[in-house]
């Protein structure tokens, strides 16, 4: 009998050769996890700050961090740097998912494209309309923007609870309608949520962004100018009085989506690699002994980044750590509001708390279930394929959970009135709670019923 090497490792085969996913699929995993730790990060929020550990909590947050070298020093506190700093890098995942999904996604063919896109305009039209139409004091009118999100993490985990009683395309529709969301949430941010402009710090983002486009054109697949360039574009639209994340979306618009390798040349290189792996094998010896065959590993590894996008590549590569992190964190940031049982009525009467609650929860479920049926009965777009337009009514509910971006919104709208941005907040948490334990219960209504029909 062999003796195997003490000196190596053996263990079997992980799951990572097993199954193969889909990158829709493996974004829907994210999605899912990411919305059950946002979940919890509110909850430890709502709990810390409620707590007798509240003052540290809110003492934590206005640490200052000071970023520089020499005279060139940029000094903002925690809360500041988490939202304007950590954000950027959600908005660069947000805009690689945008461009993907525009040019190969959902949002690449017009008639698939057609109703989810009319819907998440019914999706933020309505509820800002709604939300101005309620609000009757006229320094709470800023706030129109904040019922327009969708917090894309939150309704997929949702649905995805529901499992195989939703069908795929149900979700596929979900996740298209909450990506055409985030771009209106980007626009509506650069367009209306704008401080005063500094002409000169803007050209040069001006001048940054055409440098992102030159990358882009000369065929640049490295990140690495690309994060340069963004960090540098992130520090001219913080001075100009532009939302500094937007640098996030602006940079990654200019991430290439073209391989260097074409896929039939990749699997001649790969067939000759590994004929010659197969033949570098010695018995008895594994890869930390074997040179020839690490050297053939490297340079396998090398060809598949080439033969993927590095829209893919980044998007793979930032999800988790964005999803895992920086949203959780963020909702750590915010979500800590007061909710003293003494004051809770008064709070969520109040006429603020309930426009935002009911632009999110009433005005996101007729802007999309309405628009959705006004465009099926017109012959625009078509329906999810097995889907039922009962189950639309589901998906306008779900689109209620305005969370991660309506937060963000508030912090833009309310900077100035503390008491505001606690009381919209309110709103949000309370408007997302109903909207999604409402969603989940239609559906799982709805999705009952037609499995019983069927």
């Amino acid at each position: 009998m062999t003796r195997k090497d003490p000196t190596l490792h053996y263990a079997p085969w992980e799951r990572a050769f097993e199954r193969i996913a889909t990158p829709f699929e493996e974004f829907i995993n994210r999605q899912t996890t990411s919305g059950l730790l946002l979940m919890a990060a509110t909850v430890a929020a709502l709990v810390v700050a409620n707590s007798p550990w509240g003052p540290a909590y809110h003492h934590w947050l206005e640490t200052p961090v000071v970023v520089g070298f020499g005279d060139l020093v940029l000094e903002k506190s925690l809360h500041h740097w988490i939202n304007d700093g950590l954000m950027a890098l959600f908005f660069f995942v947000v805009g690689l998912e945008i461009k993907r999904e525009v040019l190969v996604g959902e949002l690449s063919d017009r008639r698939a494209a057609a109703l989810p896109s009319i819907a998440a305009v019914g999706g933020m039209v309505v509820p800002a309309l709604l939300f101005l139409l309620l609000v009757e004091d006229a320094q709470f009118r800023d706030g129109w923007g904040i019922p327009m999100a969708t917090d894309i993490a939150f309704a997929v985990g949702v649905m995805v609870l529901l499992g195989s009683r939703v069908p795929k395309s149900l979700i596929t529709f979900l996740v298209a309608l909450a990506i055409v969301d985030d771009l209106g949430a980007v626009m509506v941010i650069a367009l209306f949520y704008t401080e005063e402009l500094n002409v000169t710090a803007l050209w040069w983002g001006v001048a940054v962004t055409a440098l992102l486009v030159f990358f882009n054109r000369v065929g640049i697949r490295r990140p690495l100018p690309y994060f340069i360039a963004g960090g540098l574009l992130w520090l001219a639209l913080l001075k100009s009085g532009v939302h500094a994340t937007l640098a996030g979306v602006i940079t990654a618009l200019a991430i290439p989506a073209f391989p260097k390798y074409d896929p039939l040349r990749f699997i001649d290189l790969v067939r000759g690699l590994m004929d010659r792996f197969e033949a570098s094998h010695k018995p008895g010896q594994g890869i930390l002994k074997n040179n020839d065959q690490y050297s053939i590993l490297q340079t396998l590894e090398n060809g598949v980044h080439l033969v993927e996008t590095p829209l893919q590549r980044l998007e793979h590569a930032l999800h988790g750590p964005v999803a895992y992190l920086v949203v959780p964190l963020f909702a750590f940031a915010n979500a800590g509001i007061p909710l003293d049982p003494t004051t809770l009525a008064q709070t969520l009467s109040h006429p603020l708390t309930l426009s935002v609650a009911t632009a999110l929860v009433v005005g996101k479920l007729v802007g999309i279930a309405g628009f959705s049926w006004v465009a099926l009965k017109l012959g625009v777009g078509q329906m999810p394929t097995g889907a039922h337009p009962r189950q639309l009514v589901g998906v306008g509910l779900l689109g209620g959970i305005g969370f991660t971006m309506s937060i963000f919104i508030a912090e833009l709208a309310y900077t100035d009135t503390p008491e505001a941005l606690v009381l919209a907040k309110t709103g949000i948490i309370f408007a997302s709670l109903f909207a999604g334990v409402g969603g989940l219960l239609w559906l799982r209504f709805v999705c009952g019923r037609a499995a019983g029909n069927g």
